[in-house]
């Protein structure tokens, strides 16, 4: 056996085991300084069916708990399988807008949030094959490519939620064999950060005014199979480990694309980190865990990021976990658990980052994928 097929061989089975009235972060008032007037308060899912893929709502109360909405068609299809992911639904900073992979058709959907549901703009083809990351800045939308060699291409977003290509803005990863696993911008919208599973590897491209991404540079992760990632609003990065023993590491990015390493491989204590989220005031760090729990961190003023429960179990879950949001705000955090009962599970977020369970609400067979506002 190949080197390079051992390799992408252990990040294949890692991805698979990553399917397996109070504030959240401060005083009432400061918390709700966060939160953003726009579209309706709701959590989403994608179906990702091969028969047709659509986006599932979930109408989110002042209490956090949630009731289903239902579920409306993106005009594409999804894989059934997993995307072994970050991202493949997200919405913009208003909420008025929800984008979803359709890794089946290879393309984007763009939907209206409205009070009744959702409503289809739009569908463009990813740029090129199996979409399963999707994010958005403004006016631009960024979709990474795993099938093939793998790639990110770029989008105009115009007011009618049409998304045009832009010229020059797919770019390579670093080979043709990476599994990657999320791309996402950065708070200022100045750099795109992809990261690639079966290379180790984190990607940094800078965005220049026109919307065109530029050369990559690559890093190399802290620990083993960098999976999900999320910044906090000083440009700090946390990024999921897969790889055994599993942990969690924060960088800083800086505005000419460099990473430095700020805490390096902080091990959870749980079987494959794969999603991570940061709420709003960068205080607290989450990531979901495929083996089935939540860990949570507290992140300092520089940076650093430290487990807020010793054996890093900040939630348990009654089964394996596929992804994590956090609300509009930040003061609830929603968990996609994927077996023993497909549902979500909704926490609140305590002042000390600790997570009181309010209730779960079920999902379709098969969901992938998790954005809230």
């Amino acid at each position: 056996m190949s080197k390079q097929f051992a390799v992408l061989t252990l990040a294949v089975a890692l991805a698979a085991a990553c399917e397996p009235t109070h504030n959240a972060t401060g005083p009432l008032a400061a918390r709700e300084a966060h939160e953003v007037e726009g579209g309706p308060r709701a959590v989403y899912t994608i179906t990702n069916q091969v028969a047709g893929n659509a986006v599932a709502v979930f109408a989110r109360a002042t209490d956090g708990t949630l009731t289903a909405a239902g579920s409306f068609a993106t005009g594409g299809t999804g894989t059934g399988a997993s995307l072994g992911s970050q991202g493949s639904v997200g919405v913009s900073n208003d909420g008025q807008l929800v984008f979803a992979v359709n890794a089946g058709s290879n393309d984007i959907s763009v939907l209206r949030a409205g009070t009744i549901g959702l409503t289809l703009l739009s569908r463009t083809s990813s740029g090129g094959t199996l979409p399963i990351s999707v994010t958005v800045s403004g006016n631009l939308v960024y979709v990474l490519n795993a099938g093939g060699a793998g790639n990110i291409s770029g989008f105009s977003l115009d007011g009618a939620g049409v998304l045009t290509p832009i010229a020059g803005s797919t770019q390579p990863l670093s080979n043709s064999a990476t599994n990657p696993a999320e791309v996402s911008f950065s708070p200022d919208g100045r750099q795109l950060v992809v990261t690639e599973k079966a290379t180790n590897r984190i990607d940094v491209y800078a965005v220049d005014d026109n919307g065109v991404a530029g050369d990559r540079e690559s890093f190399t992760s802290a620990g083993g199979t960098p999976f999900g990632f999320t910044f906090g609003p000083r440009k700090e990065l946390l990024v999921t480990e897969a790889g055994a023993p599993g942990s969690a590491s924060s960088y800083a990015l800086n505005p000419s694309g460099n990473l430095r390493i700020l805490s390096g491989t902080v091990v959870t204590h749980q079987g494959a980190p794969c999603w991570a989220v940061i709420t709003a005031d960068g205080r607290f760090g989450f990531t979901g865990n495929g083996s089935g729990s939540v860990s949570g961190f507290s992140i300092r003023p520089n940076g650093r990021i430290e487990l807020l429960d010793a054996n890093g179990a900040s939630a348990v879950l009654g089964g394996g976990v596929n992804d994590i949001a956090l609300s509009n705000g930040s003061r609830y955090l929603y968990v996609l658990q994927i077996s023993n009962g497909p549902a979500i599970q909704a926490y609140r977020v305590g002042d000390n980052g600790s997570l009181a369970a309010i209730g779960a609400v079920n999902v379709p067979d098969g969901a992938r994928g998790l954005a809230a506002f």
